[in-house]
This record gives structure tokens, sequence and C-alpha cells, in this order.
């Protein structure tokens, strides 16, 4: 299932009653889990965290806006923070199997929906906009509610996306859009007298004014203190240590320094990894050094299948085609292992019942083995990667470099090799599955036959695209022909389970 988080911030920091009133309505929807509820009364604003299949993720958003327009005044609003609604601003981030496609396809329905049911117009903004002035929510929102009114009517760069140009008497104007994570990151730089520094830090490190890419900032006064409120857009780009640093830095020409720091809503894990990191001046860290990571994945079981193909789909070098073959291979096997299952057991077939039983074993084992070399395969990449990162600035440097770039080579040939055997191995069983197995499932055979030979193949690409990239082709040579004889006799056995299948069905 494609997963999507869904972030609304509503007008409304103060008034438990109506704040629970959304949250209720949000979460009185099938399926929705709400993360987090974050209020400021400062700000007067609550942020909601939802995550919910992408089947009614658009349904709770709606609840929570229908019953913000009935709950909540803008005319009576006054906070620290711009809004130009009662909800001021909806946006969809992709997760587990979704894209950012799903997502803008999901505020073009919202906005819909909402414009027509509640009287409400909606700007599209971030990757959803549809021009460019509109990207960037700043934009949409300037001269906020009030400003908004006049300018919704007089000013036609100013008409909304879906519906009328005018304002809702209470409920304003909303923003709707699509966008990856967002953390909002605020820091604290002592009592309010330093509020304007905090307006100069900001002002140093927003993007708009010539500071950090995928930063937004804003000076503040809250509850008597001088923040810098912060929208980290990106941080894998803009890192959450790397906005703190800039703070710190900027309000110390000042000579003021921050006091502390909080995080409205939540973070990804790997943000504050990558702090804590940097601060500890951790070399050679990854996430993955984390007990509760592993724990995690022990646990469950290991990536889901629509997380697998997010990172597929990612734009990123690994996982990529040798991980996608050793996954198609698993995905054979199995369906090796089911035809077995359905076999054993049944008296018409009790003279294979043996061999069954064996080949079952032999599947989760082949099953095992593959999923195992989804990960390696791409750690095989990683090591490619950062054997080409080594300095090269001397001859000694560049003549070590290429020992290690030709030795990681090598093991990224011999992990798809490796693969490629374990295709054999399935397409030996789906022939098996196929020629003696329960009739009724040939057709499952004959598609574990066509997926070993595919994924063989693929594995195949992977194992010459490394050895062509050696210094001295000849060390590869012996891969070659191993890997020659390895997809000769995959295509053969897999050939056998599809002649098979097709005298099964005619």
């Amino acid at each position: 299932m494609k997963l999507i988080e869904c972030v609304p911030n509503f007008s409304e920091g103060r008034d438990a009653s109506v704040i629970d009133a959304i949250r209720g309505a949000i979460a009185s929807v099938e399926g929705v889990a709400v993360l987090d509820v974050s209020s400021d009364p400062s700000h007067h604003r609550t942020v909601i965290t939802f995550v919910a299949g992408i089947d009614v993720v658009v349904e709770a958003a709606f609840r929570g806006m229908r019953e913000a327009a009935a709950r909540i005044d803008l005319g009576k609003h006054k906070g620290e923070h711009p809004r130009i609604g009662a909800t001021d601003v909806v946006p969809f981030i992709p997760l587990d199997g979704a894209t950012m496609d799903d997502c803008i396809a999901l505020a073009r329905a919202l906005g819909a929906r909402v414009a027509s049911e509640l009287a409400i117009p909606v700007y599209l903004y971030e990757r959803a906009a549809t021009r460019p002035d509109r990207e960037n929510l700043a934009d949409v929102r300037r001269g906020e509610f009030e400003g908004l009114r006049t300018d919704i009517v007089t000013n036609a760069s100013r008409r909304p996306d879906f519906g009328e140009p005018r304002v809702h008497p209470t409920a304003g104007a909303t923003a709707i859009g699509a966008r990856p994570f967002l953390v909002a990151y605020n820091v604290y730089l002592g009592d309010k007298s330093n509020l304007p520094v905090a307006k100069e830090v900001a002002k140093a490190l927003r993007h708009s004014s010539g500071g950090l890419r995928y930063v937004k900032g804003l000076g503040l006064e809250v509850d008597g203190q001088a923040q810098v409120s912060m929208n980290l857009t990106d941080t894998e780009k803009t890192p959450l240590y790397r906005a703190f640093d800039m703070v710190k830095m900027e309000a110390q020409a000042h000579g003021v320094s921050p006091t502390w720091s909080e995080v409205v809503g939540l973070v990804p894990e790997r943000a504050l990894f990558e702090t804590a990191a940097r601060h500890l001046q951790l070399r050679g860290f990854t996430p993955e050094l984390v007990l509760e990571r592993k724990v995690r994945a022990a646990v469950s079981g290991g990536e889901s299948l629509s997380g697998f193909v997010a990172s597929v789909a990612a734009p990123t070098p690994a996982p990529g085609g040798g991980s996608v073959a050793a996954h198609v291979a698993a995905l054979g096997a199995a369906l090796a292992q089911m035809v077995a299952g359905l076999t054993i057991g049944k008296k018409k077939y009790a003279g294979v019942e043996d061999a069954m039983k064996e080949m079952a074993l032999q599947a989760a084992a082949l099953g095992n083995q593959l999923t195992a070399l989804v990960e390696r395969d791409a750690r095989a990449y990683d090591s490619v990667m950062a054997a080409y990162r080594l300095p090269k600035e001397n001859e000694e440097q560049l003549t070590a470099r290429q020992a290690a770039v030709d030795a990681a080579l090598l093991d990224a040939a011999r992990v798809p090799l490796e693969t490629a055997h374990a295709c054999a191995g399935v397409a030996r069983l789906a022939a098996l599955a196929a020629t003696q197995g329960n009739s009724n499932a040939v057709s499952d055979a004959g598609v574990a036959a066509l997926l070993a030979e595919a994924a063989c193949k693929g594995a195949a690409y992977n194992v010459r695209i490394n050895v062509a990239s050696l210094s001295d082709k000849g060390a590869g040579a012996s891969l070659l022909d191993d890997l020659a004889q390895v997809l000769a006799d995959t295509v053969r056995l897999a050939g056998e389970a599809t002649a098979a299948v097709e005298k099964a069905i005619g």
C-alpha cells in the first residue's frame, strides 16, 4: 500500500476543544494514524501530522479542513505566524511506495473538493504549483488573510487555482501542495530584546535573501524570547546541523548565542543521526550502526516490498539493476516453493511427495540467499563509489586508487555472478515444478521460470559492466566464462519449464 504523510497547519493554537475536534475529525477516517499534534499559543497555530493510505488521505484532510472552517474565524485570529486561512496549508509528502506525482494528484483532488464543497479558494504550491510564482509558500501567503481579501479580487495574479476569486469570510483561503519531507525547526536567542538580532539572523539564513538553499526563516518573538523560526524543505541538501551552525555563527557576530532549539512536529531520524555524527566527528558513520534499526529490521522481517520499490525508484544509483535481479529471482523461488506446497499431501502426487518436500526446502534456501544478495549488491556498488572517491593527487595515490577500484569492481562482479548461479537453481526448480508439480499450478511454475531467466540475464549485465570497467579486462575473464555457462544453463532449464507449461495449457 502506498503511504502518504499529511501535515496540515491550522490557525488555532490556544483553544484545546477546537484542536481536539479537528484532530478527531482527521482520525475518524479508518486507516489514518495521527502521529503528532503540536500547538503553539504564540504562533496561534497547530500542526497535525498524520499518515494514511493513498486511498483515504484526501478524505482525512478534508474532514479536518471542514471542522476547522466551522470552528475558526480568521477575522478574530491574531498570532505571530503568517497565515491566509483557518486551514493555512496542507502539504502531502510521499512515504512508503508513493511518489511525488502521487502527491501532486492528491493536492489537486483535495483542492477541487475544498473549493466546491467548502467555498474556500485554494492555491497549489511547491511541487503541485501550476506556475513558478506559487512554488514558494511565502509568496502565496504574502499579505496574509487581511491583504488577500482585497488582492484576490483586484489582482489577476492572485486568482486561486480552485474556487472563486474571493476569500471565505471566516475560513479565508488555503494553500495545498506536495513537497519532500520538511522539518520545522526553531532556534532561540534568549530574551525578546534580541528580536532585532533574530530578524537579522533569519534574513542572513533564508534562501530568498541569499542564505542557505532549502531554508525559509523568520525572526519572531515567542513567549518573551527571540526566536529564529525555520522551515528546512530538504534536509538532505541542507542538513539540520548546517542550519543551526549558521544561526550560531550569525548570532555570535551580533554578540548573542543560541540558548536552545526545538523541532515542531516530527523529524526523520536520519537528520538527527547526521547532526550527532557531525558534532561528534564520527568517521564512517551510517544509520546501519544504530542498534535499534537493526532490531526493528530483524523483528519486522526487513524492508517492505513497497519500501523497496520506492528505494529503487529514488534518484540514487543503489539499489539498482543487480538488486532488482536478485529480488525478482527470489520471487521466482517463492513461486516454486508455493507449487511444492500445493503438491505435497495430494494423493494424486504421492509418487513425487519426497521430491516436492526437498524442492520446497531448496526453494526456501535459494529465496533466503537471493534476499541477502539484494542488499549485498547495493553494498558492493557503494564500495565501488567509495573507491572512486579516493584521492588521486599524486602518482602513489593514483596507483592505490586504481587498485582499490579494481578490487571493488571485481567484488561487484562476483555478487551478481552469485545471483546468476542462484537463478539457475530457481530455473531448475521451476522445471521440476512444471513437469512434476500440481498441474493446477503449472502456470505459476512457468512464471517462476520466466523470472529466473530474466533475473539471470539482468545479473549478467551487471557482471559484464563491472568487468568491462576493470583496468585489466583479463582479471575478469574467468568470471565471464563462468557466467556464459550459468546463463546457458538457466535459459535451457527455463525453456524446459515453459515448454511443459505450454504443453499443459495447450
